[in-house]
């Protein structure tokens, strides 16, 4: 017998279980993620999501009428590209047009307008985007590179492989010494920031950038290069200073002018670091302290009046105090205390050089 349904009778696709996805409408899973859960993910704000679609016309592929925006995983693969152009310092205007044409990969340089195209988000983006727990996720850099800029973005998006590629094109680009104080540097210091005033939900930005910066850095200062025949540098912290990535900025610098170096790292105990200088007979020697509670003026003279040598010829090393912990007005006389790390290096030199 043949059932002919009416044109009022409901028509029910008999291959479709009632509970299969979709089968009561669309989910959530179809239907997309929202623009705010879009911008935690990318670490940019809903409004730089907002003025891209406006601007440049990237936005959801599907919006239902009387609907907020909807974003799907190919909606999120172009804005995942706008971020790593713009990070790398292209203009969003550029970085739209080549990922609405398909072409993922844009040029590496970064234009010289990019700063002023786009500059740091302002009083009004950080507000809308900072309404939750936390603020804004952008880091408050100021005037800096595009470089610079970039590797903060790629840091908040937790973007390891973005983070290393400007790390290793700021160091290809610029050197050891303008990269740690252009690009490394402020970021870094940015990162320490909003970390201080976030507490710990931001604290894994800052450890993930140090340790690229770390890695970057110590690859450059382990690279097989010529070194001049004088005598090393010893590098180290004070005996409960932990903090090392101005030793290891210190070492890629020394390895970039053929200066060998003896690196002892994180918290050396005063014994041992005496025991280094006997042994290495160094041309100088650079203590680092970060604050004011690991730095000891009694090592920095032990260390000083540490001589080497035949009878009659004996010889002592240039001793450095580097880092924010010292009081230049308290150090021991014959002391040098260098203000940056170009400022370092060429002590460094001049020790190795006499």
């Amino acid at each position: 017998m043949v059932t002919v349904r009416g044109p009022r009778d409901p028509v029910r696709p008999e291959h479709v279980p009632t509970d299969a996805p979709g089968a009561h409408g669309p989910t959530d899973a179809d239907a997309g993620e929202s623009t705010g859960a879009v911008a935690r993910r990318l670490g940019v704000s809903p409004t730089t999501i907002r003025s891209w679609e406006r601007r440049y016309g990237i936005g959801p592929s599907h919006r239902a009428p009387g609907h907020h925006r909807r974003w799907r995983p190919r909606d999120i693969a172009v804005l995942e590209a706008m971020c790593r152009l713009t990070a790398r310092g292209i203009p969003p205007g550029e970085a739209a047009r080549t990922v609405l044409a398909g072409d993922a990969g844009a040029p590496e340089r970064p234009s010289p307008t990019a700063a002023a195209e786009e500059p740091c988000e302002g009083p009004a983006e950080a507000s809308a985007a900072g309404r939750g727990p936390g603020g804004s996720r952008a880091l408050r850099l100021g005037a800096v590179s595009p470089l610079c800029r970039g590797l903060a973005r790629a840091a908040v998006r937790l973007d390891a492989p973005e983070v290393s590629r400007v790390l290793r094109e700021a160091m290809d680009a610029l050197g050891a010494v303008d990269a740690w104080t252009e690009v490394m540097m402020p970021a870094l210091r940015a990162a320490g920031r909003k970390w201080a005033v976030d507490g710990e939900q931001y604290i894994e930005v800052e450890h993930l950038l140090s340790w690229h910066v770390s890695t970057v850095l110590r690859d450059a200062a382990v690279r097989p290069a010529a070194l001049r025949p004088v005598p090393p540098v010893i590098l180290a912290a004070m005996p409960t200073e932990l903090h090392t990535l101005p030793l290891d900025a210190t070492a890629a610098g020394l390895a970039e002018n053929g200066l060998p170096f003896r690196m002892l790292s994180a918290a050396v105990p005063p014994q041992a670091l005496l025991e280094a200088v006997r042994r290495t007979g160094p041309g100088a020697v650079m203590l680092w302290s970060q604050d004011r509670t690991t730095a000891d003026r009694r090592l920095l003279l032990s260390a000083a009046e540490r001589a080497w040598g035949p009878s009659g010829s004996r010889v002592r090393a240039l001793v450095v105090a580097a880092g924010p912990g010292w009081d230049r007005a308290r150090l021991p006389a014959g002391v040098a205390c260098p203000r940056s790390l170009a400022g370092a290096l060429d002590l460094l030199e001049q020790a190795a050089s006499r």
